[in-house]
């Protein structure tokens, strides 16, 4: 209990780092209209960071190379103002896809001019089968609660099943020496991919009307949030970047929420601040990926060439050392260079 307790309050420390860093690098859309032949992507929430990262430093390492003519790479945001966007020139406007299975919809609208959709969630069977994932780092979810708050330091996975499908409302119910006190179980809003990971995760509970949706995911300073009896899912590698990757925002930050682990599995590695390697390695940790249709990634026009220029597993993203910097940074584990630029169907 102490040993664990003490891992709990390591983590905890690293959010004390936000203030420091409350003024680190933005999350942005593109500040250009991206040409017809640009690369675009939109959706997950939880890979948008690292993605404008990879726009700013490819596009710059096309120029450095003198090169003015592969076409560039752009990532829209989840949300933001204004609501509706215009990929690329001579696009429609569209809302913007908030979430993995928002912008999996989006790529495969007739019509639609977006080349890539980010997701945080492997492949579904309800996928069209045209799409194909495009693995490029190693992400984990957790759950947080409050600093200070009634929560546990640790939360089976079983137990997380029992508050989700609201079998478990009062935290006397996971231990007597708890508050007696009605848990707060939030999830983020439904095309999230963080949250159909996390309840994958956890058993695929049938959701109870207990349950709260609709923040953000990995925003833990939405005032829906607040409160000693709060549980949310959380993406560590997100936590990662707020709190030591000095990637915090006003609104992508953790606020007073924690990390907590899951049973004996402990999500950081506190000495190195990065994902614990055992929680990455179980149920709870999961690969992100680029979506794009199998058509354009096959393709040897121009189109298809550029997308495998930079997703693919001799591309960019997997063998540039400023590419695998950037994932670090944004709190993501390297995969190895096996599994970079893999793809799998849907």
């Amino acid at each position: 209990m102490r040993k664990t307790a003490a891992k709990l309050l390591a983590i905890a420390a690293i959010a004390t780092s936000v203030a420091t860093v409350a003024a680190g690098t933005a999350i942005a859309d593109p500040t250009v209209t991206p040409a017809a032949q640009d690369i675009v992507s939109v959706g997950s929430d939880t890979t948008q960071a690292v993605s404008t990262q990879f726009s700013t430093d490819y596009n710059a390492y096309l120029t450095g190379l003198g090169n003015t003519t592969s076409p560039r790479y752009y990532s829209w945001d989840a949300t933001g103002t204004p609501t509706s966007i215009i990929p690329k020139s001579g696009a429609s406007s569209i809302t913007r896809p908030n979430g993995s299975g928002a912008g999996i919809t989006e790529l495969n609208t007739v019509g639609s001019k977006v080349d890539v959709a980010r997701s945080s969630r492997a492949p579904k069977s309800t996928d069209p089968a045209s799409d194909i994932f495009v693995a490029f780092a190693k992400d984990a979810v957790t759950w947080s609660a409050n600093s200070g708050g009634h929560a546990p330091a640790s939360l089976t996975a079983a137990q997380l099943k029992g508050i989700y499908d609201c079998t478990i409302t009062n935290w006397t119910q996971i231990s007597a020496t708890l508050p007696s006190a009605t848990i707060k179980p939030w999830l983020p809003q439904a095309s999230s991919g963080t949250r159909s990971f996390f309840l994958t995760a956890i058993g695929n509970p049938t959701v109870g009307t207990c349950v709260q949706d609709g923040p953000e995911e990995n925003e833990g300073v939405d005032s829906r949030l607040t409160g000693a009896d709060v549980v949310f899912p959380y993406s560590v590698a997100s936590y990662l970047s707020q709190t030591v990757g000095g990637h915090a925002t006003a609104t992508s930050a953790p606020g007073s929420l924690t990390l907590r682990n899951v049973g004996t599995l402990v999500p950081v590695n506190t000495t190195t601040n990065t994902i614990n390697a055992p929680f990455a390695a179980s149920a709870f940790g999961r690969v992100v990926y680029n979506v794009v249709r199998d058509a354009e990634w096959t393709a040897t026009d121009a189109h298809g060439t550029a997308l495998r220029a930079i997703f693919g597993p001799s591309g960019w993203i997997c063998t540039n050392t400023t590419a695998n910097n950037d994932i670090k940074s944004y709190g993501f584990l390297p995969l190895p260079a096996a599994a970079c630029g893999s793809t799998t169907h849907s």
